[in-house]
Parts: C-alpha cells; sequence; structure tokens
C-alpha cells in the first residue's frame, strides 16, 4: 500500500419526594439506575452533558409512562460515517483507497505519468492533491469506482479494506472506528432503535464494512451513489457502474435521502461537520424528545484537531467551522468533545 504524507489544511447529557416514603416511581427509577450502573452501556464516556443527554433521550423515548415515548417502530437514529464513526484524516479513507487504485492501475495507463490529475497521485504530490477540485475527483473516481461490476466493486473494496492500514496508527482502517460511538450504536439498539448510516461517501464502498464493522447491514446504509445499468453478460444479469453521479448524500441531500429510502423522520442524528448540518435541522424540526450530535475532533494527542471551531486549524476535510458550533449552541445540540468526553478513542488491540 502507498500512503500520504497529507497538509494538516488539506481538502468534516429530581429531587426525591421525601426520606421517609418513596413512590414507586422511584422506586422504579433507582432500580433503573443501579441496573445501569452494574451494565455501563456507555462505558468509553466521561461523565458530563454529553454522555447524560443520549442517556435522558432513550429514558425518554423507551419509556411508555412518558410524554416523549416513541414507538419501536418509528425509533430511527442516523450516522454519518467519516468522522463522526471513524478517522477521516489525514484524508478520507475512500480517498486513499481511490489513490491506492490509481497505483494499482497505471501500469495500464502510462499517459497518467504526464496527465493531471493522475500524475500528482502518482507521484505523491500532495501540495497538488490539496488543490483538486471536483473535476480531478471526477476524473479519479471515473476510473477507479466505475467501468465494472458492482459485484466486482464490492469484491476490490472488500479486498483493500481487509488489508490497509492507516499511515499515523498502522492500523487497519476498519479498526480505527470509535468505539464510544460503536457503544452508542449498541445502546440504541437495544433499545429497539434502527440505525442507519447516511454519508456523503460512497454507498457501495460502505456497506462493503458496515455490517463487519458497525453491526450496520448494507440495506441501512444511504450515501453517496453513481448511475447502475442492468446488463446481461455471457448469460449472467450484472449491474455495472457508469462514470455518472447518480445520487450526491451530502448536505440537503442527507435529506433527502433519509426521506427516499427510510421515509420516516430520524429521532436521533449524529454527525462531525458542514455536510451533517441539514440531517441534524431536520432532525430537531420533529415534535418530542430529539437528539441531535455533533463530534467536534479537538484532540490532537489521541485522534486529531481541527475545526476552525474553536480556534482550531482550518481544514477541508470534515470541516466545522465556528458558524456551525454557534448554530449548535443556539439550537440546543450537542456537541462531542473528542478531548473531554471520551475516555478512549478506538477499540483496543488486545
Amino acid at each position: 500500500m502507498r500512503y500520504f504524507a497529507v497538509p494538516a489544511d488539506f481538502p468534516r447529557r429530581a429531587l426525591l419526594a421525601g426520606l421517609s416514603v418513596l413512590s414507586f416511581a422511584t422506586i422504579a427509577a433507582r432500580k433503573f439506575a443501579w441496573a445501569e450502573a452494574a451494565a455501563d452501556p456507555l462505558p468509553s464516556w466521561n461523565e458530563g452533558p454529553a454522555n447524560d443527554a443520549i442517556r435522558d433521550f432513550v429514558r425518554a423515548t423507551t419509556d411508555k409512562g412518558s410524554p416523549n415515548y416513541v414507538p419501536p417502530e418509528d425509533r430511527i437514529a442516523t450516522f454519518d460515517q467519516d468522522g463522526t464513526l471513524w478517522v477521516e484524516h489525514p484524508l478520507y479513507t475512500q480517498a486513499m483507497f481511490a489513490f491506492d487504485r490509481v497505483h494499482a492501475l497505471s501500469a495500464r495507463h502510462p499517459e497518467w505519468r504526464s496527465e493531471e490529475p493522475f500524475r500528482a497521485v502518482l507521484n505523491n504530490d500532495m501540495a497538488a492533491v490539496a488543490h483538486f477540485g471536483e473535476a480531478d475527483w471526477a476524473k479519479i473516481l471515473a476510473e477507479t469506482h466505475t467501468g465494472m461490476s458492482q459485484a466486482d466493486f464490492r469484491a476490490i473494496a472488500e479486498q483493500w479494506l481487509a488489508t490497509a492500514k492507516h499511515p499515523r496508527y498502522n492500523r487497519l482502517y476498519t479498526e480505527l472506528v470509535y468505539q464510544p460511538m460503536l457503544e452508542v450504536l449498541q445502546y440504541l439498539r437495544a433499545n429497539q432503535f434502527e440505525t442507519y448510516i447516511v454519508t456523503g461517501g460512497g454507498q457501495d464502498f460502505v456497506r462493503a464494512l458496515s455490517q463487519r464493522v458497525y453491526g450496520i447491514p448494507a440495506q441501512e446504509v444511504i450515501g453517496s451513489s453513481i448511475a447502475t445499468t442492468y446488463v446481461v453478460k455471457n448469460g449472467r444479469p450484472e449491474l455495472m457502474r457508469m462514470p455518472k453521479l447518480f445520487f450526491d448524500d451530502n448536505f440537503g441531500g442527507k435529506v433527502v435521502g433519509i426521506d427516499l429510502f427510510i421515509g420516516k423522520r430520524p429521532y436521533a442524528a449524529f454527525g462531525n461537520s458542514t455536510g451533517d448540518r441539514e440531517m441534524l435541522e431536520w432532525t430537531g424540526a420533529g415534535d418530542g424528545a430529539r437528539l441531535k450530535m455533533l463530534v467536534h475532533h479537538d484532540d490532537a494527542d489521541r485522534e486529531y484537531a481541527y475545526g476552525p471551531a474553536g480556534g482550531l486549524p482550518d481544514t477541508k476535510v470534515g470541516t466545522f467551522p465556528q458558524s456551525l458550533m454557534d448554530e449548535a449552541k443556539a439550537r440546543g445540540w450537542t456537541v462531542i468533545s473528542m478531548k473531554n468526553d471520551w475516555k478512549r478513542i478506538f477499540p483496543s488491540t488486545k
């Protein structure tokens, strides 16, 4: 595998009625607290507002006596992936996959040695890569993600994910998922929530890892996708991947995708960047208890620190501007501080 040193600025949480006599409700509440303490569903979370917000939301929406009770069939939670469920720096994992594909295919394309944007990738010229525009990425994705069947693409992605390692941690990308978020996924599912990935990344790339890594089946992954066409090759039906964007699942597109593929407004939504803003806004516009959370990457020692919210370095990868931070505070969205709210970042390798 080939890895790249990418510049830091590269282009995403009652008072008791009395001590002498306890009501049935108080006893039940205490029993719930004792049981929760005995088997903490969020062991990787520090105490604080973010931890409280998750637990309070689950209690409010699953207690049939609560005015905010939500029937199990309506319990929907959506999660962005890059920067929300796993590491996205120094560059989105799917972009690293595309770069490795350029190298793997370059022998068939000697012209790439002098043709941009391929020349920059083959020369590991990250200064040039940092200035790639939409047209450059479109060319790279067309060559590395299309011209094959869906089955062939899935196999290539799965093979790469089984071996590719992150340049800083020297661990598989699939090991660099956030342990606190894995606990949230499990906590919600244990309380009959359906958990969906709603990502601006490639739908088929994420489907290649979602079940194994997050316990989320492929049909519960919504992402950006390219056009496909049905053909019969050698008597075998195939879906062929075409060099044309079919659906852009980012910004407002996430809301469109949620409505199109889920058909219900989420009660909980998790993101980390401007691309997730509309998803949180849409979730918060519904009635009853709604959980809206944003992961803020502010831990340079254990992971990365970028914003530019909070005076952190600006970045084109997982941008979290001060305007989003201000809006989160104004709307009552919970901002998760990776540094302060998480006891650990990644699952243990032991």
